[in-house]
Parts: structure tokens; sequence; C-alpha cells
């Protein structure tokens, strides 16, 4: 029961992850290799979200892409270190952990 429990708690992430695994298969590839960061903002945004949930992970997302201008120097730039980590599936989707 608790695994469900946990599985409905990851829905709303799940749903921004397929929003943006989307986007990154359809749109993204129209703009080409254009970000100055490393990872693509997208990217960024969904490892945001994965990791720190859809609030924080948007947050995230929302002031990556507010630094990312002409003038930006870009580069490396990783998300905070979440106090829990979530394993992934290989399309990107959050699991929830088995209770121990």
């Amino acid at each position: 029961m608790s695994q469900i429990l946990s599985g409905l708690r990851l829905l709303p992430r799940n749903i921004c992850v397929a929003i943006l695994v989307a986007y990154r298969a359809v749109i993204s590839p129209l703009y080409g290799d254009v970000c100055r960061y490393y990872p693509s903002c997208s990217r960024y945004t969904m490892q945001a979200i994965q990791q720190h949930g859809v609030v924080r992970g948007i947050w995230f997302g929302a002031t990556r892409i507010l630094r990312c201008h002409p003038w930006a120097a870009g580069g490396v730039d990783d998300i905070p270190e979440p106090r829990e980590r979530f394993a992934t599936t290989r399309a990107g989707f959050v699991l929830a952990r088995k209770e121990q």
C-alpha cells in the first residue's frame, strides 16, 4: 500500500518529466546545440525536477533560463545536491523507493 502511495506522490514529477522528454525529442532538435551551459537548460530542469520535486525543480529551471543570455559566460552548471536521491529509469521517470 505504501508503495502505491509513494508512486502517487511521484506522479507530478513524472508528468513533468514526460513533458520535458517530449520537448527534448520534438522541439529541442530544431534549435540544435546552442546552449551556453552544460547540461542544457531542458536537461538541467529535468534533473532538478527528478531530484528536488516539481516546485523546486521548476524554480531551479526558471532561474537557469533567466541566467542564460548572450552575455553569460556559460560553462558547467550542475543542479544543487538534493537531500534525498531518487532512482530514475532510462527514460528519466522517477521511481518510488522500496520500503526496507
